[in-house]
Parts: structure tokens; C-alpha cells; sequence
């Protein structure tokens, strides 16, 4: 069957999840929606979209031919193909077979935001042919095709390299011997009563295995769901009490997304940090489908953001638990959920069940006294805190620009992701994440081909036009820094201009109070002078 714009845009009004890919129409059932291993979002973001460079940078080949399933026809005309805007890009979403308008969008400059809706009750109508009309781009389409033709075949190169197969041996290697080394020192010193010690080593393995973690999560060690999920939730679940199926679902967004305001969880961190003035809007998330306000604990930490960077960072491994644990008990009234996902959820059940009775049974009440417990819990934790920096460091310094679905994958991980500069025998502390933007255009990599694979991606985006940035540790964190600084300073004077139009106010408002005042003492003077005649 040929698709023409039109019957698309049709049927996605309707409510059929429609998708590009290889020039073949996919239509997405609810019920893979909803059991995508993926996340549900990750697809939503791309309904209407060319998703051709996404599909075959996330999925491996034993994967992409069950893809073509889901084919119900090809597009009518020729040419690259011209995107819809999402209808969750427009603050649309699917509610029990009908249509929910969560949030309304905000226009600055052509670009399209979700902000807090004028009412809080959900409208429940449609959304329009003009509801999926992007707002005008300043990209050219050629030029955008261009560039995702040229990935392609730097995708191939990658690949014909055998820059997918694992080194278990080399790349791993050295990885297990440092973790067991470190396990055991820790364990070692807990035994000897050496407790500051024995939590130091504790958080090191705890910074090491979230990378090894990330990479099972990316599907990026034995390339089988099942295998790398199972061993992610040991490394992550019993030994780190953290959720690797709340990091999957998060983590993909991020990568698809990535830097959006609206759309991408890894930015969004309100009241503590603020990237963009667009968080000063009521920004509605819809990742987690609520207003993210700017309340009075936003103002009072944005305006200190770059002198307490590193001391939230210090204590961010509480909050991941809370995110954890938050969508573990989520999922627990889902009536989907994906692949494997029921053995997987009680799994993690277990995993976080078994990490407190260790950790917190006999580790902290091993220490001895509640003091000493405490001291134990902060070292560890506050040890793992260079993995945050790690996380937030490619991101926080680059674009949050909004250039429409047209923009293509390459070129959005380009603009919006940077690298961090380090000698090969440092990369360990980075956990190979340091090559972040070559990890954004290539996930599924294995972190040790990264470096590889990097050379490849500088010549490609170099050929196309397109700017590969890196900056040294200390830089970028300047970079950071100076981004934090700048909105840190425009929240401050954003407080000091609704304090100085509260005082304004007062006064007039004092005015008018003295006037009425005035007014009526001069009437009560009339009243008494007629009555004395």
C-alpha cells in the first residue's frame, strides 16, 4: 500500500502510532507500545518521523528483521520524507483510547516547548493537521538527508571494522580484576574494622560497575536482552540497590532526545539545577508528566547552581535511589510490561531486598554504633559522586535548542553532546564514557571500541560540516560551570525584577489604601458638618 502525507497524517490523528523507517510505513500496535523493551517513549517521539538512523543505531541483526512485521505499506512519494511533529511533542497523548491535551506549547523563535496548560483539567479533544506541522526550520531537508546518508555509511564502516564484537579478554579483562580487587580490599578493611577504608573501596566498586552497568543496559556487552539485563540487575540491583530498569527507560530517552528541555529526564533536575532559562516557564515534563515549577526551593538553589554543583553531586547516588524505587512501584500496576519484564521487575524486587539486607543488615550494623554507620554511608556514597560529574559533563555545556524533527540523528548528538579529553591509561575513571558524543551516534558500542570509532566520527563530521567538541576535564568543567553561572544570574535577577514589581505594587497599593482613607475621612467630615447645620 502507498501512503500519501495526507493518509498519515489521517491515521495518526485517529491514533495509529505510524513510523518511517527504510521508506516503509510501521505501524506500532498499543500492545508493543507498551511491552517495547525500549520504553514506550522512545517511539512516541518518533510517530510521524523518519526513525531509520535511530532503529538501526539501537537495534542489533537479530533484531532489525523483526522490525519489518510491523510494515502495513511504503510512502507514496518520492524523495526524503518530510516530518511530522509528534503529537507528544505537541503535549498530546493517548488516554484510554482518546486524546489528552497535558500541555500547551510556547513558541520562542520557532522553537516548540511544553509548557503548564492555562487550566489544570486535561482538555480532552483532538489534536488538528496543524497540531503535527512543525513550526518553519531554518535546516534544510537536503542537507539534513545528506547527513544521515553519510551516517549510514559510517555506520557500515563501523561495523565492517568489527568494532561491535566485544573484547571480553582485553577490554574486560582488566575491568573484573579491578572490581573483585576492590570488593575485596573493601571487605578486607570492613573486617579489620577499618571502616573508612573498607567504604572508600566500597564506593570505588560501586563508581566502576555502574559503568559496566550502563553498558549491559546499552545491550553493549553479550548483545542479548535477556543475558545483559540479567547480569545488569546483579551488578545493579543486588550489588548497588539502584534500578537498571528505571535507568533503561530513563537512559534511552535521554539518548533519543537528547538535551530537550521538554522531553529529555537527564536535564531536567528542578529545584536543584537549571540549564536553560526555558525551565523558568513552568516547564512541563513529558517524560514525567507533570509541571516542573520553578517554586520557592528552585529559587532559592538556582541562584547558588554553580557554588553547589559539586556538593549536590556529592550526595546525587540518594536521589537515583529515590528514581529507583519510584518507578519500581510504578510498574507494579502496569498492565504491560516489556519483554521479560514480569521475571524482571521481581527480580529487581529481590535484587534491591537482598542489596539493604547486606548493605544495611550486616554492613552498617557491623560498624557498631549509628555514628560510625553514618560516617560509612557518607564516604561510600560521596565516593561515587565523580560518576555524576561524569554523567552531567557532556551535556550540561551544550545546546538545549530545539530545531525541529528535521534536524537529523547525527547532527542533533553533535550539536547537543561533547567529549571529554583523557590519556588512554586514565580512561578507566571515566569508565570509557569520556568519548560520549561517539557513544551517542553509536550506543550499542562497546565502551572499549570507542576510541576507534571516534577517529572514524571526527573525519565524518568533519566531511559533513558538522562540529565535534572536546574539551580537556578541567575546561569542561568550566564549561559547566559557566553555563550554571549564567542562569544562576538570570533567575537572580528574574527574583530581584517580581521583588521589585511586589514593591511597586505595595506602594501602590498603599497609595490607594491612604487615598481611600482620605476619601472617606473627607465624606465623614461632610456627613458631620450637614448634620451639625
Amino acid at each position: 500500500m502507498q501512503f500519501t502525507r495526507q493518509e498519515l497524517c489521517t491515521r495518526i490523528l485517529e491514533g495509529q502510532h505510524l513510523i518511517i523507517y527504510n521508506r516503509k510505513v510501521l505501524r506500532i500496535p498499543a500492545s508493543w507500545l507498551d511491552a517495547h523493551p525500549g520504553g514506550s517513549l522512545v517511539l512516541l517521539h518518533f510517530v510521524g518521523r523518519d526513525a531509520t538512523a535511530e532503529v538501526d543505531a539501537y537495534h542489533n541483526d537479530q533484531i532489525l528483521p523483526l522490525v519489518n512485521k510491523y510494515s502495513i505499506g511504503f510512502l507514496a512519494e518520492p524523495g526524503p520524507w518530510n516530518p511530522l511533529l509528534p503529537p507528544i511533542a505537541a503535549g498530546w497523548a493517548r488516554k484510554d483510547g482518546e486524546w489528552v491535551n497535558e500541555a500547551a506549547t510556547w513558541n520562542d523563535s520557532n522553537q516548540v516547548f511544553l509548557v503548564a496548560k492555562d487550566s489544570l483539567a486535561l482538555q480532552k479533544t483532538a489534536p488538528t493537521i496543524e497540531a503535527l506541522t512543525p513550526s518553519p526550520s531554518q535546516l534544510s531537508l537536503q542537507i539534513q538527508e545528506q547527513h544521515s546518508a553519510a551516517y549510514k555509511a559510517l555506520h557500515k564502516r563501523v561495523i565492517d571494522a568489527g568494532l561491535y564484537r566485544t573484547p571480553y579478554l582485553t577490554g574486560y579483562g582488566p575491568e573484573f580484576f579491578r572490581y573483585i580487587s576492590l570488593g575485596l580490599i573493601s571487605a578486607y578493611a570492613f573486617r579489620h574494622n577499618w571502616l573508612l577504608t573498607s567504604a572508600f573501596a566500597l564506593g570505588l566498586l560501586w563508581h566502576q560497575l555502574m559503568f559496566f552497568a550502563h553498558d549491559l543496559g546499552h545491550m553493549g556487552v553479550t548483545g542479548s536482552w535477556t543475558v545483559d539485563r540479567l547480569i545488569s540487575i546483579v551488578i545493579a540491583d543486588f550489588i548497588g540497590g539502584l534500578s537498571i530498569g528505571w535507568w533503561v527507560d530513563n537512559h534511552n530517552v535521554h539518548h533519543l532526545v537528547t538535551n530537550h528541555p521538554s522531553h529529555d529526564p537527564d536535564i531536567q533536575h528542578l529545584p536543584f539545577f537549571a540549564i536553560s532559562p526555558k525551565f523558568f516557564s513552568n516547564l512541563y515534563s513529558s517524560y514525567y508528566r507533570r509541571i516542573l515549577p520553578l517554586d520557592c526551593g528552585a529559587r532559592f538553589f538556582i541562584p547558588l547552581q554553580h557554588k553547589l554543583f559539586f556538593v549536590v553531586m556529592a550526595f546525587a547516588r540518594f536521589n537515583l535511589y529515590r528514581r529507583s524505587y519510584d518507578w519500581m512501584v510504578s510498574q507494579i500496576s502496569q498492565k504491560r510490561r516489556a519483554r521479560g519484564g514480569r521475571w524482571a521487575v521481581a527480580l529487581e524486587f529481590a535484587g534491591v531486598f537482598v542489596f539493604w539486607c547486606w548493605f544495611g543488615g550486616i554492613v552498617l550494623r557491623g560498624c557498631g554504633s549509628w555514628q560510625k554507620a553514618l560516617a560509612y554511608i557518607l564516604v561510600s556514597h560521596v565516593t561515587t559522586s565523580p560518576l555524576h560529574v561524569q554523567i552531567v559533563l557532556s551535556h550540561f555545556g551544550m545546546s538545549t535548542e530545539d530545531l525541529g524533527p528535521l534536524e537529523s540523528f547525527p547532527g542533533r548528538q553533535l550539536r547537543t553532546t561533547m567529549d571529554v579529553i583523557c590519556p588512554d591509561q586514565w580512561a578507566f575513571i571515566h569508565g570509557g564514557l569520556h568519548l560520549q558524543v561517539t557513544h551517542h551516534l553509536f550506543p550499542r558500542l562497546p565502551r572499549h571500541n570507542l576510541s576507534k570509532a571516534s577517529l572514524m566520527a571526527k573525519e565524518f563530521a568533519k566531511e559533513e560540516g558538522l562540529t565535534y567538541v572536546e574539551f580537556g576535564f578541567i575546561s569542561a568543567n568550566q564549561e559547566v560551570m559557566g553555563v550554571l553561572r549564567e542562569v544562576a544570574g538570570l533567575v537572580s535577577s528574574l527574583g530581584q525584577q517580581v521583588k521589585l514589581v511586589a514593591e511597586v505594587a505595595s506602594v501602590e497599593a498603599k497609595e490607594a489604601v491612604d487615598k481611600k482613607i482620605a476619601q472617606q475621612y473627607a465624606f465623614s467630615r461632610m456627613d458631620n458638618a450637614s448634620q451639625a447645620i
